[in-house]
């Protein structure tokens, strides 16, 4: 998809708010009874409107996930289905990407990347665990969510150690992220795996480019594939840690202990 960042008017959007701009920005529509109001009408006009805009300039079928208010009055967060998120007035006739920064004394803080960390850590909290493959420490201290790619070869690194990972007390809990998507050689091998008698088994051996039996059932590696896609995953392997921070590449199990135990 054409980056939205060749439409933006600033690339950092540096913005003096009041401290409770650190708590999570309402999403506009959602409620907790039927009894509160209505999705306002700006909202359902500003998703149409905008949707088409995007989907026309960038040529690529773009919908909005999600619309919240910031803490400036009249600037509106916008969440695509693609994860990327941009800032626009209640209209959609301007458009801003970058960052929303507090200014907070001497120094700034970063609320987008805030915000984005903790969408992160709720969408992995959404998913079941009976989805993933989990190894289980004998004691665990920390969990980690692997992306994982069964021909990637730092995924293959990162596996070899798996046994000294959870002797540390990490427990691992893989989704599958098979780069390229459903066109790439390594999709039906996790499809595979995910439906093996012994996914576990079926994930050491084809990291290690054994040859496992073609298995059929209903899977949901498409599924951590578009998720992973959402958080801006590219690249595997990508861990996620509890509170949504998303580490790329891989990471020996020593600086992983030190990286997650030590949050």
């Amino acid at each position: 998809m054409t980056s939205l960042r060749r439409y933006s008017a600033l690339a950092v959007l540096v913005l003096g708010v009041a401290y409770w701009a650190l708590q999570p920005a309402p999403v506009v529509g959602q409620t907790s009874s039927p009894a509160q109001t209505a999705t306002p009408d700006w909202v359902e006009s500003l998703r149409v409107n905008l949707s088409r805009t995007l989907t026309a300039a960038t040529e690529t079928p773009l919908q909005i996930a999600e619309v919240r208010e910031t803490p400036m009055e009249g600037l509106i967060e916008v969440e695509l289905d693609t994860g990327e998120t941009l800032f626009t007035n209640r209209s959609g006739e301007f458009i801003v990407t970058g960052e929303l920064l507090q200014v907070a004394g001497d120094s700034l803080v970063n609320l987008s990347a805030e915000m984005r960390q903790k969408r992160v850590a709720g969408w992995i909290a959404a998913v079941p665990e009976q989805e993933m493959i989990i190894f289980e420490p004998e004691h665990t201290k920390a969990t980690i969510t692997v992306f994982t790619d069964v021909d990637c070869q730092y995924c293959r690194k990162l596996h070899s150690e798996i046994k000294q990972i959870n002797e540390l007390g990490i427990r691992v809990r893989y989704m599958a992220y098979p780069r390229g998507g459903e066109q790439s050689t390594a999709f039906p091998k996790m499809i595979s795996v995910w439906c093996s008698d012994n996914p576990a088994r079926a994930l050491g051996q084809a990291k290690h480019g054994q040859n496992i039996p073609t298995r059929q059932c209903d899977n949901h590696v498409l599924e951590h594939f578009n998720l992973g896609n959402r958080i801006g995953i590219s690249g595997t392997p990508a861990l996620v840690l509890e509170d949504g921070l998303v580490v790329p590449g891989y990471v020996g199990a020593e600086q992983l202990a030190e990286l997650v135990l030590g949050r």
